[in-house]
């Protein structure tokens, strides 16, 4: 397992889409061979892009506050890696970011996941995440109310982008089903031994 440092150093210097991306490249990501949780997101945002440091945002709260995990936690790459489908900040569309990159997943996806031989949970966040490791999952709603048909190994979430706000609010079995489950389960992945 030791060319997975070969493979993230070669990952950081990635310029497949340089030419493409506004900000220029600037992979964001974490990874080691020990972790059980994978957290599987869209892309960086501008704020993660200008920080380098993964989930540094309003999302990387929520979602943190959704695990039970506090930053020290969140932040070790001995129990949480997280590989989003694209590393680098794509830019942003007339809607919000645009779509992650896709020459990132195509060429680094499946060498990194590889490198993953204790991962037990794979979270998948949002739609782009969703179409490579659940593509038969329907959409992000329906995908996320079936959430125990890949339990206890796959679970589809909504982005927890604050843009989710209105899916959250009106899909309130979320909170009151999913995420006691999810908390459940994190906290037995990470205190196993």
């Amino acid at each position: 397992m030791s060319d997975y440092i070969t493979l993230l150093d070669q990952v950081r210097h990635c310029q497949l889409c340089a030419a493409q991306l506004p900000l220029g490249p600037r992979p964001v990501l974490q990874l080691h061979p020990a972790a059980r949780l994978l957290i599987a997101g869209q892309a960086p945002g501008r704020k993660v892009h200008a920080s380098g440091i993964p989930f540094d945002d309003a999302s990387g709260a929520r979602l943190r506050d959704w695990l039970g995990l506090d930053a020290t936690q969140f932040y070790d790459p001995t129990l949480v890696a997280i590989l989003p489908m694209g590393f680098c900040y794509p830019g942003t569309g007339p809607h919000g970011d645009l779509p992650p990159r896709p020459e990132c997943a195509a060429h680094w996806r499946v060498p990194l996941l590889q490198q993953l031989p204790a991962l037990q949970l794979t979270l998948v966040l949002g739609q782009h995440a969703l179409a490579w490791h659940l593509p038969d999952a329907g959409n992000i709603t329906t995908a996320v109310r079936n959430w125990q048909a890949s339990w206890p190994h796959i679970l589809p979430l909504p982005h927890p982008s604050p843009r989710n706000n209105l899916w959250l609010q009106r899909n309130p079995w979320f909170a009151a089903e999913v995420l006691p489950a999810l908390r459940q389960r994190v906290e037995q992945l990470l205190t196993a031994s």
